[in-house]
């Protein structure tokens, strides 16, 4: 997933979320949204983001009329968003309001980050801008998508992708992996973690995983891999390998490649890479300027495997991620020169 065009936050105010709601808006993705960038964190001492809500009318009867939004801001309170979470709805093929969709244009032409989550990136489209660009939506609706808007790259069987400045997710609990990711880039893996502890949610699904699993409830004898992962997430810095992972969960590779696609949407190998760059971010985040004990310590080898995974899985080099979310780092702050 591409996050290079991650930018820092202001050094003047917090950074300003807001969600357009439109008739017959999902309520489940609006509490995503909600959940993750609106709630306040005493537990980490400062507050992550401004949250706001709109609406193009001031009263919103939300998806089938369960209820009825009102009280919230017009849609002028876009004009002064940092990132711009667009109206999601199960009714596809009615076209937005056009309101909706110039202050989505005007949010993106100003250089706003965008999110769409689930249908969301119809309303992205019909706004004209994923043109060009890589974007996701829900299985469901991927004949759809891909029929009325053939301009935009659409990738069907993942969770979410990063496209820069928009971002899109898959489906209502992909929702979720992608606000931890937005949470991850803007303020580092430590934090993330700490909001997903709160949502009682796992902290990371790299946005490559699949949609969805072949068998969702497993069948009995219990054949979960939590308990081959807890035990491996505590030895990341040992020379764990595949074969390994299977010898502990009593299978084979084959079996094992076979579950982790099933349950998880991914390899074996993908996962263990993640892991172990998610604790290189931890790690640098709580103040270990030497790269190579970094690398070490996460089970990444050397300090030149460790930035080009790094780079591949965050878009920054270690020195900038440091100055970014490590000890010392915010409005001022250049952080360690050590790492590189």
């Amino acid at each position: 997933m591409s996050h290079a065009s991650s930018q820092p936050l202001s050094p003047d105010r917090l950074h300003r979320v807001v969600v357009i709601v439109d008739a017959n808006s999902n309520p489940f993705e609006l509490g995503c949204a909600t959940e993750v960038f609106g709630l306040r964190r005493p537990e980490l001492g400062r507050e992550l983001y401004d949250f706001r809500l709109c609406s193009a009318e001031p009263d919103t009867l939300m998806r089938d009329g369960f209820f009825t939004l009102s009280g919230v801001a017009g849609l002028e309170a876009t004009e002064g968003a940092d990132t711009v979470i667009v109206p999601n709805r199960p009714d596809v093929e009615v076209p937005r309001r056009p309101a909706v969709l110039d202050a989505v244009r005007r949010a993106h032409a100003r250089g706003a980050r965008l999110v769409g989550f689930c249908s969301g990136a119809f309303t992205l489209a019909e706004a004209g801008v994923l043109d060009g660009r890589r974007a996701t939506a829900h299985w469901q609706w991927a004949d759809s998508f891909r029929e009325r808007f053939p301009a935009v790259g659409l990738e069907e069987d993942v969770l979410f992708v990063d496209d820069g400045d928009i971002l899109t997710a898959a489906g209502s609990a992909a929702a979720l992996d992608l606000g931890l990711h937005i949470v991850r880039r803007d303020h580092g893996a430590e934090i993330a973690n700490a909001v997903s502890r709160r949502l009682v949610f796992a902290a990371h699904r790299d946005g490559g995983q699949r949609q969805f699993v072949e068998r969702p409830v497993p069948d009995i004898p219990d054949e979960s891999l939590a308990p081959v992962l807890a035990w491996a997430q505590e030895r990341l810095d040992e020379p764990l390998t595949v074969a390994v992972l299977a010898s502990r969960a009593t299978v084979s590779p084959a079996t094992l490649h076979r579950r982790f696609r099933a349950q998880l949407g991914t390899t074996p190998l993908a996962w263990l890479t993640g892991e172990r760059v998610a604790l290189a971010c931890r790690l640098i985040e709580r103040g270990e300027a030497r790269l190579d004990a970094v690398a070490r310590s996460s089970g990444l080898g050397t300090a030149a495997h460790l930035r080009a995974l790094m780079r591949r899985e965050t878009g920054l080099a270690p020195s900038e991620y440091r100055r970014r979310f490590g000890p010392g780092s915010g409005p001022g702050s250049r952080g360690s020169s050590d790492l590189a």
